[in-house]
């Protein structure tokens, strides 16, 4: 998925690289929107609930609030336009059910990519903050998500807290090194402690178009200054005594 979305907005990427696309975060207000489509950003990551009151209808919400001033279908209408990319993090199982054939039409007409995003396996523990304390992504883990993910045809990007990078370099080069349709996207929580060197491992294993960053915007323009300084090309290799 995300050397698909590198692909689309190769003019805009003069390096062809994934950690130079822009994010916009929590769009899930008409005026969150509207900034959100006439800045710089090349993706919009928004959230989808059924309203905690008639009509029951899917809207751009994230929890705990319940309800919001842009229903999915408002939300589509104003992007369908644009070339912008889209993340869509449905928060509920009845989230899906009821957007399914409301997203079928609407991305018939859309270009840009579109992403869908859903929480299918338990984490590491995003109850609390995350950092070196925490041990990581498991193998029991990247298996999961191997298992699941094997007999699909799609593109699949495995979303991947920055804050346990440095600790799961061998579990998840494995999981990428399992199928060229994987990618790795890095996230972070307000609140998690990690350096933004800790990223850098991943880029000297695989195409810089397999690992997308969806950072807020500070921490992706920190990333991009390093990333301007390093030079490295040390390959770091997957463990190989705990694969199945």
């Amino acid at each position: 998925m995300c050397e698909q979305m590198v692909t689309f907005f190769q003019g805009q990427l003069p390096n062809k690289d994934a950690a130079e696309v822009r994010w916009s975060h929590a769009v899930n207000s008409t005026s969150k929107l509207t900034e959100a489509l006439q800045g710089p950003t090349h993706m919009i990551e928004a959230d989808i609930i059924i309203r905690g009151r008639d009509p029951k209808e899917p809207i751009m919400c994230h929890p705990p609030d319940t309800d919001s001033d842009i229903t999915l279908k408002e939300w589509l209408e104003g992007v369908k336009l644009h070339d912008k990319g889209i993340k869509l993090d449905f928060k509920s199982m009845e989230a899906v059910s009821l957007s399914l054939s409301l997203l079928q039409e609407y991305l018939a007409q859309m270009r840009a990519p579109v992403w869908i995003n859903a929480d299918i396996l338990p984490g590491t523990g995003n109850q609390w903050t995350a950092g070196i304390d925490n041990p990581g992504y498991s193998w029991e883990m990247v298996h999961k998500m191997e298992d699941i993910c094997r007999g699909l045809e799609h593109l699949i990007t495995f979303p991947v807290r920055a804050a346990l990078l440095a600790q799961s370099v061998s579990e998840l080069t494995w999981l990428l090194q399992q199928s060229d349709r994987y990618s790795l996207t890095v996230w972070t929580s307000h609140n998690d402690k990690f350096q933004v060197e800790d990223l850098l491992p991943y880029r000297t294993c695989f195409d810089i178009t397999r690992i997308c960053y969806d950072l807020p915007e500070a921490l992706r323009s920190e990333l991009k200054n390093i990333l301007k300084d390093d030079k490295s090309t040390v390959f770091i290799p997957a463990k190989t005594g705990n694969l199945k």
